[in-house]
C-alpha cells in the first residue's frame, strides 16, 4: 500500500486505502455485482491483471472483500463484506457528483471496453424478444480507431462479447463514439440521435423500431450537468429542446 498521510483523521485513513489508483473503481465493480476476477476486470478494462490481483488482495487484507471458492467448484469469487457494502451510497454519490461536476471528456477517455461493460448492465432484457438476440455495436472516432463489440440476450440474461459470439447478428448500431457516449450519459437525446440517423441502427424494421426501448442509458443520466463547458452546453440545449411548445 502507498505511504499514508501520517494523520489519525478517519478521512485520511480511509483515503489511504480507497485513494490508491484503481481501488475505488474495483470497489465499485464489487458493489455492481461482479464476483469473478474476469468480471471485475471487464468492468475496469484498463487495469492490468497483475495490478487488479494486487488491489483485490489489498481489499481482502483491509476487510472489504472475501476471496472464496466459487459455488460451482471452478475458480474463485470475491464477495463484498459489510464494510464494503457501506460504501455503496458513497460510491453512488461520488459518481453523481462526477456526472455534475467532473471535467469534460477527452479522446483518451472514450474507452470502448468500458462502454461495452457499462452498456451490458443497462440493456433491458425484458423489453427484448424471446430467445436469443444479438446486437453488434460499431464505433469510430475512438483513440485506436474503429472498435466493435456485441451484446447478446440469451436465456433472459445479457452477455458482453468482445469477439463474435457465434450467433447471427440481429441488429447493428453504429456511431461516432463521442456522440454515442454523450447520448448515453444524457447530454443528448439517444432517441433523437437514432431518429436522425446520426446513431445508425440497421436490421429488420420490426427490431430497429424497438432498439431505443432496449437501451436504457447510463444510470447517472438523470443527474443534470452543472460544470460549465461543452457537455453543460449540450445538456442545456437538450433541456431547451425538450420544453413543450406553448
Amino acid at each position: 500500500m502507498a505511504k499514508g498521510y501520517g494523520q489519525y483523521c478517519p478521512l485520511a485513513l480511509a483515503v489511504e486505502l480507497l485513494g490508491e489508483r484503481w481501488t475505488f473503481l474495483v470497489v465499485s465493480r464489487l458493489l455492481d455485482g461482479c464476483r469473478r476476477f474476469n468480471e471485475i476486470h471487464r468492468g475496469v478494462p484498463k487495469i492490468s491483471a497483475t495490478l487488479l490481483s494486487t488491489r483485490l488482495a489489498q481489499l481482502e487484507d483491509a476487510g472489504l472483500c472475501q476471496k472464496m471458492p466459487a459455488p460451482n467448484g471452478h475458480g474463485y469469487i470475491y464477495e463484498p463484506t459489510p464494510a464494503c457494502l457501506e460504501l455503496d451510497p458513497i460510491v453512488m454519490d461520488l459518481a453523481a457528483w462526477g456526472q455534475r461536476w467532473s471535467r469534460d471528456l477527452e479522446l483518451e477517455d472514450l474507452d470502448p471496453g468500458f462502454l461495452a461493460w457499462s452498456m451490458s448492465t443497462r440493456l433491458d432484457a425484458s423489453a427484448m424478444p424471446d430467445g436469443t438476440t444479438v446486437i453488434a455495436f460499431e464505433f469510430h472516432g475512438t483513440p485506436k480507431g474503429f472498435d466493435r463489440f456485441w451484446l447478446m440476450k440469451r436465456d433472459g440474461k445479457i452477455e458482453m462479447c468482445l469477439k463474435p459470439p457465434g450467433y447471427e447478428t440481429d441488429v447493428t448500431v453504429s456511431s461516432d463514439i463521442r456522440r454515442f457516449v454523450e447520448a448515453w450519459r444524457g447530454f443528448r437525446s439517444l432517441q433523437d440521435e437514432i431518429a436522425s440517423g446520426r446513431v445508425k441502427v440497421e436490421g429488420p424494421s420490426a427490431l430497429v423500431r424497438q432498439v431505443p426501448r432496449w437501451l436504457m442509458g447510463s444510470a447517472l443520466a438523470a443527474f443534470p450537468r452543472l460544470k460549465p463547458g461543452a457537455e453543460r452546453q449540450l445538456f442545456d440545449e437538450l433541456q431547451v429542446g425538450a420544453q413543450p411548445n406553448n
